[in-house]
C-alpha cells in the first residue's frame, strides 16, 4: 500500500489518505474469486452426493452416465475450464471401446466425462481421495491396486467384460501424470482386455491452454503438488482451455496387447509432434 500526504490550508496538520495500488487490488480479487469457486465446488459436490444417494437407484447405466456428463460438465464450468475438441469422438457405439489418453491433470477425467459416458480405470489411491473417490466409485471407476501384480488380472477381465457389453472405457497408460509437454512410455498390460474384446482403441491427446493459447502449465497436476494446492492454482487462475483431441480409432483385432500400446502411443506422439496437421475442431467456451 502507499500513502498519500494531502496538506492542509495554513501549514496545518496533515492528513493522510491511503491509496491501494492497483496490482493488490487485482491480488484481493483474485483470491477472493478463487475461493468463491472452490466453495462453488464444495456445494456441486454436494449435489453430486445428492444424485447419487437419490437418483442412483431408480435410474439405469444410460441414465446414469447422462447425469455424470451433465454433472462433470458443470464442475469444468465453476473452475472456468473451457473444452475444445479435435478430430471426431466416438458418437454411438454397438462394441466396447477403450480410450486411451496421456495424462496431464485430475482435470483429465471430467473433461473427457463431459464429452461422453466413460468407465475410467484409475489407480485405488483415488478411491481414497474425500467424497471424490466415493464419486468416481459411483460413476463406475474400476480400481486398480499397482502393488499387486495379480490385480491386474481381476481388472482386465472386468474390463473385457465391460467391453463386451459394449461399454465405453478410458485409462491412462502413461500410469501416472506429466506437464503435457512431452509423452510418457505407455504400459501395455491394461491393453489385453481390447484384444481379448476385439474393442476398438480411440487415441486421445489432452492438452491445457491459457487465454492466449499457449499452454498453461498451472493446469498440470505431477510431480509433489497436493491435490489441494492444484485447485487453488486452477481456481484463481481461471480462464484455462482443455483441448481434447480424438485420434482415429485402432481395431485392436490380430494384436498384441504390446504392440497395440505401441501403436496407440505412436499415434499420439505423432500428433503431439504436430499438433496443427489435427483436422476440424469445435469449441465449447465456459458459461
Amino acid at each position: 500500500m502507499g500513502a498519500s500526504n494531502v496538506g492542509a490550508p495554513g501549514g496545518g496538520a496533515r492528513s493522510y489518505r491511503w491509496i491501494m495500488p492497483v496490482s493488490y487490488t487485482r491480488g484481493l480479487r483474485s483470491v477472493f474469486g478463487a475461493y468463491l469457486r472452490v466453495v462453488r465446488l464444495a456445494l456441486h459436490l454436494a449435489r453430486g452426493t445428492w444424485i447419487v444417494l437419490t437418483r442412483f437407484p431408480r435410474l439405469d447405466r444410460g441414465a446414469r452416465a447422462a447425469q455424470v456428463t451433465r454433472w462433470a460438465g458443470a464442475l469444468l464450468r465453476i473452475l472456468r475450464v473451457g473444452v475444445s475438441v479435435r478430430g471426431e469422438p466416438p458418437r454411438a457405439w454397438s462394441n466396447g471401446i477403450l480410450i486411451a489418453s496421456n495424462h496431464v491433470s485430475w482435470l483429465d477425467i471430467y473433461l473427457l466425462h463431459s464429452l461422453l459416458p466413460a468407465r475410467f480405470v484409475s489407480k485405488a489411491e483415488v478411491r481414497g481421495w474425500p467424497l471424490i473417490g466415493w464419486l468416481a466409485e459411483a460413476a463406475g471407476t474400476v480400481f486398480l491396486v499397482r502393488e499387486r501384480k495379480t490385480d491386474a488380472m481381476r481388472v482386465n477381465q472386468i474390463m473385457a467384460e465391460h467391453l463386451r457389453q459394449g461399454d465405453c472405457l478410458a485409462l491412462f497408460p502413461e500410469g501416472t501424470t506429466s506437464d503435457g509437454g512431452d509423452l510418457l512410455p505407455f504400459y501395455p498390460s491394461l491393453f489385453q482386455p481390447a484384444v481379448d474384446a476385439a474393442a476398438q482403441v480411440w487415441p486421445v491427446y489432452i492438452r491445457y491452454l491459457d487465454a492466449d493459447g499457449q499452454p498453461c502449465p498451472d493446469a498440470a497436476y505431477y510431480d509433489d503438488i497436493s491435490l489441494g494446492s492444484s485447485l487453488m492454482r486452477i481456481a484463481r487462475r481461471g480462464g484455462i482451455r482443455g483441448e481434447v483431441c480424438f485420434l482415429p480409432p485402432i481395431d485392436a483385432s490380430g494384436l498384441s496387447r504390446r504392440a497395440l500400446a505401441q501403436v496407440t502411443e505412436a499415434a499420439i506422439r505423432a500428433w503431439l509432434d504436430a499438433p496443427g496437421s489435427e483436422p476440424g475442431s469445435t469449441a465449447r467456451p465456459p458459461a
